[in-house]
């Protein structure tokens, strides 16, 4: 700040060499400067404020803009509109999107189409495609069809949030119907509040629907912590839902969003208050098309019906139904179990209206373990930001670019994933890493298997404050009888369409627009100043002394804005503990049993079941039940699976396919009639995931049955072998003293040495061959599943694995490993023409009439040729992303 104060006795370039500054000399000098510094801040500081005022002018016409023209959906790609809910059985106002590729960009209709839903929370649709660096355009560029469900400002009279959920049914299927050569069922994305939406509709609906992704939506409505997450209190200070219904039914049966809104700027005073305007203000020359753009959306109140509203508080904030199975519509019962279909949660540390535990503990609630996850055949995988906000988990350049990229580059692999929980990691390449040319892009992604015991970890504080919300909702019940019953015919008697238009507009967050627009009589004064501004423009530097007081001020008035807002929260919390706990209405309301003794109790029964199950199908199985367990086994005791080993093993898997499709054609060729021996091998997926379950619930017994399943010793060789290509655990294998070798010796008899000398034989250079590939054999539609005993004869498979194991042994290739490289030369844009067969995955197989011919899935292989990914750790299982402090917390942006 003193830089620009001479030295006493420093020369001043001002005066002639001969002449030493005197004291008094440097203090004119200092003098003048502070002057000449004041001039030139207090003309910036003008220009600053007049160009401020004027982009809050035009913020106001933007909205009135916006306003006439329809508010339609924000989004930065041109779209096609396909089917509109007015035109449904049961209307309402949402409609489907086709979204058309900017230039440049194309896109694979034979792909897996992605459907985005945002959420209709308060504002209006966009979010999702905000901007080029968005989800809509991430998906774009990697190739997907893209769909879009909107929603326009003014719900059908009579609108319920069936009829939405029935029409957002109707729209994915007619995208399903538009991409019948896509290899499953579409990706759809829900945001924020249509994160819960998706997710029942995937729960009524497992046909509908592949991989789902929630980025940042609540479904365990209660979970949090008091300092970061004080919005769920809220409830309990107003007296539960019924001022929900008292708004709309005096606006005649309409809840306006810009209530919604308020709630949100109200949890951060000092960004709502002070610092989006104050950064507006200290960089108006730069920030002038970002902030209105945002406005414009953030602006854009939506409203709702007053049965949607009511529906939404009393089953899902006020009432946490939703993960205990209680929410019913017109006869349909919701039950998160019946997702069959891969789910991907976003949330954020940086999340203070959707904490990572308001997206998670759901999964405690409904399945009380990780295995009775296993047992039902489901996967779930979630990925945690550090400090992203709310919005910016939707709108953030940055995280599009890194997050969502990686999301929408890994939902095939996703997809295949074996049935767990798990935690997604991104970091940046290694150019060392192994296999590093199967992953494309700056990033290397990993899967890091969780328990259910790392999920309450996240929430260090506990979840005994629960028991709170219990009682807050039974006394949100009584509330909603008495008003119900004696005020709400006399309010609906006065409330009407015109009350509510009213209303409407005397809102403040609408006031604020319309004070400052080209409806105020200064308007005209503001854009000339500001015209005269930008022509005679004299910003300073960022060494002025004025400017440093500035921003200081600024910041104790920010801070002081935080601190006003955490005191007020403390305040509810007490309020609300003092009101509602065990010394209030807690003594005459109880708290009902808990959601996660619910969770353990079905966690109990699930795992008595797979446990029995899987004990009755440890001794059947042939060579691939044997490679999925020791793959299996070997994630277990890693913790960890890259994902460019799991693409490895893609391509292992087709290659292995394709040569067992061979050798049937040829065997039938000989005997002129169908054998056993020629029926070609199971879908690896399939088995894959059904050997899950028999390793979860009895990996002893599983690893031990191998040599059972595999006598000879060659093939158990090879099946170890290509377990350790996946898993990238050659390093491991040629340690003898290492534990995997001397377990692998003992157990299986195999030697290390050789499986890790077959190993590497698989995964070195995959892209080297290319003549499987090329000329791949016709497949004959696959026949159903064959008996234990002749699967156990290995198809032929076994064969291919003895003749590959000896050939790697003496040094030649194998034909496995020449076949599995030259699947690494297909582009990742081929489409897969046909889908998986026998998919044991919810919603990701596409249901047919008649038997679908086995797929050959194509690897991905990398856009570009820049540092490869990381290696993964091998020696224990990774702690899981541990939750920061509250201190770090605390200042979360909305």
């Amino acid at each position: 700040m003193l830089e620009w104060i001479p030295r006493p006795g420093a020369v001043d370039p001002t005066v002639p060499d001969t002449d030493v500054a005197t004291p008094a000399a440097v203090a004119a000098l200092a003098a003048e400067h502070a002057a000449q510094a004041w001039r030139s801040y207090a003309t910036d500081a003008w220009q600053r404020a007049v160009l401020t005022l004027d982009v809050m002018r035009e913020r106001g016409n933007v909205f009135l803009d916006h306003l006439h023209a329809g508010k339609p959906a924000l989004l930065k790609f041109d779209h096609e509109l396909l089917m509109h809910g007015r035109d449904l059985p049961q209307p309402c106002n949402y409609s489907l999107l086709r979204i058309e590729p900017p230039a440049g960009v194309s896109v694979d209709p034979a792909r897996r189409p992605i459907v985005v839903i945002d959420p209709r929370a308060g504002h209006g649709p966009g979010i999702g495609g905000f901007k080029p660096d968005s989800e809509i355009g991430v998906a774009l560029r990697a190739g997907h069809p893209v769909y879009f469900i909107t929603f326009e400002p003014e719900p059908v009279e009579g609108q319920t949030l069936l009829a939405v959920a029935r029409a957002e049914a109707l729209f994915i299927e007619e995208v399903g119907r538009r991409h019948p050569k896509a290899p499953g069922l579409p990706a759809v994305i829900g945001n924020c509040q249509a994160g819960w939406a998706v997710a029942a509709l995937a729960a009524v609906r497992s046909d509908l629907m592949g991989p789902i992704v929630l980025n940042g939506a609540p479904l365990s409505y209660w979970a949090g912590s008091p300092q970061q997450n004080p919005m769920r209190y809220a409830g309990g200070a107003l007296g539960g839902a019924w001022l929900s219904a008292l708004s709309a039914d005096l606006s005649g049966d309409r809840f306006d969003g810009a209530y919604l809104v308020s709630n949100f700027e109200n949890l951060n005073l000092a960004n709502t208050w002070w610092d989006k305007y104050y950064n507006l203000y200290a960089n108006v020359d730069t920030e002038r098309e970002r902030f209105l753009d945002f406005e414009r959306w953030w602006g854009g109140y939506f409203r709702m019906t007053g049965q949607e509203i009511e529906a939404i508080v009393e089953n899902l904030f006020i009432g946490n139904r939703l993960a205990r199975g209680e929410v019913e519509m017109e006869g349909y019962r919701l039950d998160l179990r019946q997702i069959a279909a891969p789910m991907v949660i976003f949330a954020s540390w940086g999340d203070n209206i959707t904490p990572p535990q308001q997206a998670l503990d759901w999964i405690i609630d409904v399945w009380g373990s990780e295995k009775a996850l296993v047992k039902a055949g489901r996967t779930i995988v979630y990925m945690l930001h550090p400090r992203i906000g709310h919005l910016g988990i939707f709108v953030g350049g940055s995280v599009a670019r890194r997050e969502h990229e990686q999301i929408v580059d890994t939902l095939e692999l996703i997809a295949e994933l074996p049935p767990g929980l798990y935690e997604m990691k991104i970091d940046a390449r290694d150019p060392d890493a192994p296999l590093a040319a199967l992953e494309s892009g700056d990033y290397s992604v990993s899967f890091e298997l969780r328990t259910v015991d790392d999920l309450r970890a996240l929430n260090p504080e506990g979840r005994r404050d629960e028991a709170l919300f219990s009682t807050i909702a039974q006394v949100s019940e009584l509330n909603m009888r008495n008003y119900r019953q004696w005020l709400q015919p006399l309010v609906r008697g006065v409330g009407n369409k015109a009350l509510g238009e009213w209303l409407r507009w005397q809102h403040p967050l609408r006031q604020q627009h319309l004070a400052l627009s080209n409806l105020h009589p200064l308007a005209p004064w503001i854009r000339l100043q500001a015209e005269n501004a930008r022509e005679h423009r004299q910003p300073i530097d960022g060494h002025n002394p004025w400017l440093a007081w500035e921003q200081l001020g600024s910041r104790w008035i920010s801070e002081g804005l935080d601190r006003v807002g955490q005191q007020r929260d403390a305040a509810t919390v007490r309020w609300v503990e003092a009101v509602y706990g065990p010394n209030g209405l807690g003594a005459v309301l109880p708290p009902r049993e808990t959601d996660q003794a619910a969770g353990d109790a079905h966690a109990a029964a699930d795992e008595a079941e797979g446990r029995r199950v899987a004990l009755a199908q440890v001794n059947q199985g042939g060579f691939q039940e044997a490679v999925c367990r020791i793959l299996l086994a070997g994630m277990a005791h890693r913790g960890v699976v890259q994902r460019r080993g799991l693409i490895l093993g893609q391509m292992l898997a087709d290659a292995h396919e394709r040569m067992a499709a061979q050798d049937a054609q040829v065997a039938q060729v000989a005997a002129a009639a169908p054998t056993a021996s020629a029926t070609p091998s199971e879908d690896w997926a399939t088995v894959l995931h059904r050997q899950a379950l028999v390793v979860t619930f009895a990996r002893n017994e599983a690893i031990a049955a191998v040599p059972r399943l595999l006598p000879d010793l060659a093939d158990r060789e090879h099946a170890v072998a290509l377990a350790s290509a996946v898993l990238m655990a050659e390093s491991e294998l040629t340690d003898p003293g290492s534990p995997a070798s001397r377990y692998l010796h003992s157990v299986l008899g195999v030697d290390p040495g050789r499986v890790a000398a077959l190993a590497q034989s698989l995964s070195a250079q995959p892209a080297a061959t290319v003549s499987i590939a090329a000329s791949p054999a016709p497949k004959p539609p696959r026949p159903p599943r064959a008996s234990a005993s002749t699967r156990a004869s290995s198809t032929g498979a076994s064969r291919a694995s003895s003749r590959a194991s000896s050939q790697a042994s003496s040094g030649a290739p194998s034909r496995t490993s020449a076949a599995a490289g030259s699947s690494a030369t297909a582009s990742k844009t081929t489409p897969t023409t046909t889908p998986p067969p026998g998919k044991a995955r919810g919603g990701n197989a596409r249901p047919s009439a008649q038997p679908a011919p086995a797929a050959v899935k194509t690897a991905k292989t990398p856009r570009t040729t820049k540092a490869a990914p990381a290696p993964a750790k091998t020696a224990t299982r990774k702690a899981a992303t541990p939750a920061p402090s509250p201190s770090r917390r605390r200042r979360a942006a909305a």
